[in-house]
């Protein structure tokens, strides 16, 4: 393989490399090695067929087999108050572990939070951050839709008033095992790692979770992610139907920014670039003739990687997650909190998330089983090393899942330029569905929140306006009413 096509598939992990050199963490559910790097080398007959994944998934029987006992464990979970929470809390919430696998010890981790009002009959929304490999409790709970956010100081925690369970009950899910507080007694379980294997044991996760929480049974339930949980979330529902659970009343799936196919996801990143005046119009015109984005086709000539290369280097300098964002410079927290907003994000979020997680009496209040792990909490894995598969795209299962009912939201912040809107509108396309409502601005506060279109077999593709990689970070209002309108079927507000 050619240094300038390794090149290509580490591009997202600039941004990374520039802020740890300068002191940040700041993945933020970065894309990271195990999907451009193990993902890029495999080929592209990786199946993504529904009949293929139904195949490999656990059968009937198999996942009755692993529904353990988890009677009187639920109000073990009960987290009576976090470290530095605030006063007024008006809302029940639970964390621990779910055991997916009992041979070899496999458990995921779960923080819960229970809808501020009628949690008795919101429906139930699964959050799953994605990486592959990064932390839902860390990014989605703590940095985005979850119901507080962490001060400066690392210690001191505040309300966010646009957290999802204002409409909804949230359920972060940690996932695989080797992300954030989920952990195996087996430490060969995180080599075997991918994305067939997350899709199972999610599966057997929620089965074990509503015998656990029994009063949600039949509830109306949710799959929602972001990046490479454009992959978990998809395959988790096809999982649900391929077994056709009645605890799991699966009426829709929303996933942002997402990774969904990697040919278009390739290409659409660079003309999101060119159309953002990041990278010349001789670069672009280079890559447009001599780079070649089918997945099953090596770019092979010089001028696509010397293109590339430039591309790379244009971008260096920028946050590519949101490419109109400010760089952290700081590497830690403050000795006093700072005063916080949540409508302005600030960009060391992840620093003080870190040190949040990272505090033993924070770790006990969420009763993380800290004695089974040999390293400390971070945003992504530190001790999965490889990806095992990666279906180069999600489009067959999609198109399944519209098929039998389910509805979809594809969303985007449109200032993201890792899986931009680019790349999205070109996926969509790909599925060559009809329009059913046309596309409009949508509006929040007489403001325009983004533009929106609906296709036959309900899916809708909604755009965020002024919204990065993590949409509900900076702009949470707009994130809410957006999840708010798909949760109860309605179209988002027009003007």
């Amino acid at each position: 393989m050619k240094p300038s096509f390794i090149c290509l598939f580490f591009l997202l992990l600039l941004c990374f490399l520039h802020c740890v050199a300068s002191g940040a963490v700041r993945q933020r559910d970065a894309l990271n090695k195990f999907y451009f790097n193990n993902g890029a080398r495999r080929s592209s007959s990786s199946s993504s067929s529904s009949s293929s994944w139904a195949s490999s998934l656990l059968s009937v029987s198999g996942l009755k087999s692993k529904v353990y006992d988890n009677s009187r464990l639920k109000e073990g979970d009960k987290v009576v108050r976090l470290p530095g929470q605030p006063e007024g809390v008006n809302f029940d919430q639970y964390a621990g572990y779910v055991t997916v696998d009992r041979v070899n010890g496999r458990a995921l981790f779960y923080y819960f939070v229970e809808a501020a009002k009628n949690s008795g009959s919101n429906p139930i929304v699964l959050w799953l951050n994605g990486g592959p490999g990064c932390s839902s409790l860390g990014y989605g709970a703590m940095e985005e839709l979850g119901p507080f956010r962490v001060m400066s100081d690392g210690k001191t925690l505040y309300r966010n008033p646009y957290a999802w369970n204002e409409v909804a009950n949230v359920l972060f899910l940690e996932s695989p095992a080797g992300v954030g507080f989920s952990n195996s007694n087996t430490t060969s379980d995180y080599a075997r790692s991918g994305d067939r294997r997350t899709a199972t044991d999610a599966l057997v996760f929620l089965v074990n979770w509503f015998e656990r929480f029994p009063e949600y049974k039949g509830r109306d339930f949710f799959i929602t992610g972001e990046s490479y949980a454009g992959h978990y979330v998809p395959q988790l529902a096809h999982a649900i139907l391929n077994h056709k659970d009645r605890l799991i009343n699966l009426k829709g799936i929303a996933i942002g920014n997402a990774v969904i196919n990697k040919e278009m996801d390739s290409k659409g990143t660079f003309d999101y670039f060119w159309t953002h005046a990041l990278i010349a119009d001789e670069t672009i015109r280079v890559i447009h003739k001599f780079c070649n984005f089918s997945s099953d086709a090596p770019w092979t000539a010089p001028e696509c990687d010397r293109a590339i290369d430039e591309a790379n280097l244009a971008v260096e300098e920028l946050d590519v997650y949101n490419i109109y964002a400010p760089l952290c410079f700081s590497s830690g927290v403050t000795p006093t909190p700072k005063l916080p907003s949540i409508e302005n994000f600030d960009p060391c979020t992840s620093n003080y998330v870190e040190a949040y997680l990272n505090n033993l009496e924070v770790q006990k209040a969420l009763h993380a089983n800290i004695t089974k792990l040999n390293y400390t909490w971070s945003g992504c894995s530190q001790v999965i090393p490889s990806w095992s598969d990666q279906p180069p795209t999600m489009l067959p299962i999609i198109h399944e899942l519209l098929s039998n009912g389910i509805r979809v939201l594809k969303y985007s912040g449109d200032i993201d330029g890792v899986v931009p809107v680019t790349s999205t509108r070109y996926s969509l396309m790909k599925l060559k569905l009809k329009v059913k409502a046309p596309w409009r601005a949508w509006m929040l506060n007489s403001e325009v929140g983004g533009y929106t279109v609906v296709y036959d077999h309900n899916l809708t593709f909604t755009t965020v306006r002024g919204a990065e990689h993590e949409v509900p970070s900076y702009q949470p209002a707009r994130a809410l009413e957006m999840i708010k309108s798909f949760l109860q079927g309605l179209h988002l507000p027009a003007i």
